[in-house]
């Protein structure tokens, strides 16, 4: 008798792709890779380089499997930590493929691509178009975005998720939110 099969955990990280190496920001994201990884999760990113490098290399040095979700408009190679590469046409596959191979998300650090990254993730748990997935913000830098929505949504008292408990985790560092995870996934 075969034992059971027993699907890996996958966490998508959404980030800027403009921090080096050596710099704070790809630093933090190669320290939550590779928390991640250590705690049996697989990784997935964009692929390309900044956070989404940053993260890949933590989750390699670990251990881990890495996947990168790359489109055929941007002419940047994907990174060398990727196991997997997702090859999609446009960026709007590529953004619903990140969030349909999730079991988790997490938000460090970017700009508008970030942004709109968690934005379509918050409103797809929000309105229960996906099931309920954990989703961290890593450090302080989404906090007052969160909150100003969140204010808006409990004063219009919304019939959706956010107005019934928090649908985004705020964490300190990249080892609370490995652990938030692993607590939710596990």
């Amino acid at each position: 008798m075969q034992g059971k099969m027993v699907k890996e955990k996958i966490i998508t990280v959404f980030g800027s792709s403009r921090p080096r190496q050596g710099e704070p920001d790809y630093e933090e994201a190669h320290s939550l890779g590779y928390s991640l990884a250590e705690r049996g999760f697989a990784v997935c990113t964009g692929g390309y380089g900044g956070v989404m490098a940053g993260v890949s290399q933590g989750a390699k040095e670990a251990g881990g499997k890495v996947y990168g979700v790359t489109a055929e408009f941007f002419s940047a190679k994907v990174n060398a930590w990727v196991d997997v590469e997702v090859r999609v046409a446009t960026w709007q596959d590529r953004l619903f493929e990140l969030i349909r191979l999730a079991d988790g998300f997490v938000a460090c650090k970017g700009g508008t691509g970030t942004l709109v990254e968690l934005s379509v993730v918050w409103e797809m748990l929000n309105k229960s178009v996906v099931p309920v997935k954990p989703f961290g913000a890593l450090g302080d830098f989404w906090q007052p975005i969160i909150e100003r929505v969140r204010e808006v949504e409990l004063a219009h008292d919304s019939p959706w998720g956010e107005a019934h408990g928090r649908l985004i985790h705020s964490a300190a560092s990249p080892q609370e939110v490995a652990l938030y995870l692993a607590g939710k996934l596990k």
